[in-house]
């Protein structure tokens, strides 16, 4: 059995507690999110099993069961790790620095939030010892990859989205699925702000750039996931006039160049335009129409094997309107069911509350499966777990609106029927490819020209953000909120030796008037709880006010006021250089224009130790580093040195 199986073990306390996957992390289910980050996660970690046999790893671990749905049965597991500073193998987190958030202090504790696939929980479940029970092949969960979530959030309310990975990777749950529970987590639990290294890719087209084109917004955008921080250089401004340019290139003129080349253009282009309501004029109206198509079309790989009606032999004992009425009568108590799955017997039984012959309703159950009836798809299928037939329907109005009773007749719907969805994925990979990554040398010339170096903008912007509460203020009625925040100044140094970088304001809340010395220790409580940096910080003074130790708050405070408090911590001293998520003295000045580190492969001059890409100085990602490289101003003053004798 394996250690981490909630439904088989018998030991919990809590195991039988079963959350449904749709509604978890909603206000009030399981817990009330009121407070800070922080706050919401103990919160969320009291209505969770404490995993005792992962204590091994220096991290503890809650895990939760999520039902997926109950017919038939499904769940998924939900572990959340509390990674504290001190057994951290990665002390500075890379996510942090490469987005831009470097200058951040180092917290206490980080959370991981994971959902394992099929194949990684299937590696944890073989787990039966700690890392020095000889075992070398044992991994922190946290470390391994495929897991269907991962997520991690810093005590102080920023993370990083690592990994979502769908049905192609052995999830039981589509991306969007993942992506909506962990919005719906992020959201009550108030995470400041979440970034997202997004290369996602489907059949080999990535993401960003395919719905940057139809959509103005990469796929994560949907949930509010926008620009974070781009590589090479790349600003904002340079990614939106990037999407602007290649969703405004006329279709006409780049048809006409492409479908000399390549005749599968030009069909694949006619084919679409047909099934539209409306002009495709440019890429954008293309690749948009196409992506809209796509998410109405059935999953069945096939739609030329669906049936329009029960086709009724003249041997048939019932006549063709009799057997429409019961298919009619069948689809609706299938639309009662609200489009889930319902056996066979389930099905039957409603019927019969309008249909008393009992041998029509099965030879119409019998023949229904992937049958057209009226403006919905009715599917069959044996379920592989009870072995019972099962059906479901499928509202296909959507594909056509305001076609009802039309199926047989419309042309269009008909011309429909026909495309598939890997056909419409085959011709979306045809356009892709050759309009967005491998334009003929004679098509990327004058306007078309601008089409690859828009398509690298958008490829290079790797890093989205999304900000969730930020500083908004907390939703209490009752209380004294004050928003602070602190500065260290080193112990030899007068008040210019303040640092400028400052931690994110924190909402103090006090349900009784406190006084200034109340006050004070209360925030040095909090941020010594968040930051390893200052887990020993005192609080001298409140900058710009003079006030008693024992003065009270009220009447010089009002509620929701910004403060900032000036201290120092014993323990660093003057080196406050391990603190921070950035922890490199790398001086970067790129030919591209960045000059911070952005995650892309670098390398360092051996004279003046400027660090620059390697892709901006000519050296292909391909090849390996040179031992000795040189930059271009360092090489031209080599040159001009006078020769040796």
């Amino acid at each position: 059995m394996s250690q981490l199986d909630v439904i088989s073990c018998k030991k919990r306390r809590r195991g039988e507690k079963v959350f449904r996957f749709k509604t978890f992390g909603e206000q009030g289910y399981p817990a009330e999110f009121n407070g800070s980050f922080r706050e919401n996660v103990v919160a969320l970690l009291e209505f969770g099993h404490l995993e005792r046999n992962m204590k091994c790893t220096g991290m503890l671990c809650w895990s939760f069961q999520l039902e997926l749905h109950r017919h038939p049965p499904a769940h998924v597991l939900l572990f959340v790790f509390e990674e504290p500073f001190e057994t951290s193998t990665h002390r500075h987190c890379n996510h942090c620095k490469y987005v831009g958030w470097g200058h951040h202090m180092i917290c206490n504790k980080k959370y991981h939030f994971v959902v394992p696939s099929k194949e990684t929980g299937a590696a944890f479940g073989n787990y039966e010892g700690p890392p020095d029970s000889g075992k070398s092949e044992w991994r922190s969960i946290v470390e391994v990859e495929g897991h269907a979530l991962h997520g991690v959030i810093h005590s102080n309310g920023f993370g990083h989205l690592l990994c979502v990975n769908g049905p192609e990777m052995g999830s039981d749950l589509a991306g969007r699925h993942i992506m909506d529970f962990w919005d719906r987590l992020c959201t009550s639990l108030r995470a400041r702000k979440v970034s997202i290294y997004d290369i996602s890719q489907k059949r080999g087209m990535d993401l960003r750039l395919l719905h940057g084109v139809a959509y103005s917004k990469p796929w994560f955008g949907r949930w509010g996931y926008d620009f974070g921080r781009g590589s090479f250089g790349v600003t904002q401004p340079m990614y939106q006039k990037a999407m602007d340019a290649i969703q405004g290139m006329p279709l006409c003129l780049l048809i006409h160049h492409l479908g000399s080349s390549n005749h599968d253009i030009s069909v694949i282009f006619s084919r679409y335009q047909t099934l539209s309501d409306h002009s495709l004029e440019t890429v954008g109206n293309l690749f948009h129409f196409m992506l809209e198509l796509k998410s109405r079309l059935p999953k069945e790989t096939c739609l030329d094997s669906y049936i329009p009606g029960i086709s009724v032999e003249t041997t048939c004992r019932w006549s063709p309107k009799r057997v429409e009425m019961a298919a009619r009568v069948i689809v609706e108590a299938l639309k009662k069911a609200e489009f889930r799955w319902v056996s066979r017997q389930e099905v039957r039984d409603a019927a019969r509350a309008y249909i008393g012959d009992t041998g029509l309703l099965d030879f119409v159950l019998k023949s229904l499966g992937n049958h057209i009836i009226g403006n919905y798809l009715v599917r069959r299928s044996l379920n592989p777990v009870t072995k019972v037939l099962e059906y479901c329907i499928q509202d296909i109005s959507t594909v056509f609106p305001n076609h009802e009773g039309q199926a047989k007749n419309d042309s269009k719907l008909k011309a429909l029927y026909k495309i598939t969805r890997i056909q419409l994925m085959k011709d979306m990979f045809i356009l892709y490819y050759n309009i967005l990554i491998e334009q003929k040398q004679t098509v990327a010339t004058g306007t078309f020209s601008a089409i690859p170096v828009a398509a690298r903008v958008i490829l290079d912007t790797k890093y989205l953000v999304k900000e969730y509460c930020g500083e908004q203020p907390l939703d209490i009625k009752e209380g004294l909120k004050l928003y602070c925040t602190v500065v260290s100044r080193k112990k030899d140094e007068d008040n210019d030796g303040i640092e400028k970088v400052l931690p994110p304001f924190e909402c103090i809340v006090f349900k009784d008037i406190p006084t200034i010395s109340e006050l004070k220790l209360e925030v040095e409580r909090n941020f010594r709880e968040i930051y390893w940096g200052l887990r020993s910080f005192c609080v001298e003074s409140i900058v710009n006010l003079n006030a008693m130790g024992s003065d009270m708050v009220l009447g010089l405070f009002e509620d929701g006021s910004k403060f900032l408090f000036e201290g120092n911590d014993g323990r660093i001293g003057n080196n406050n250089e391990g603190i921070y998520e950035s922890n490199e003295n790398r001086f970067v000045d790129c030919p591209c224009g960045t000059k911070d580190d952005d995650g892309e492969r670098m390398i360092s001059c051996d004279i003046c130790e400027v660090w620059q890409h390697t892709w901006c100085v000519q050296i292909p990602n391909s090849e390996e580093i040179p031992n000795i490289f040189l930059c271009n101003k360092c090489d031209q003053q080599i040159s001009l040195f006078p020769s040796l004798p």
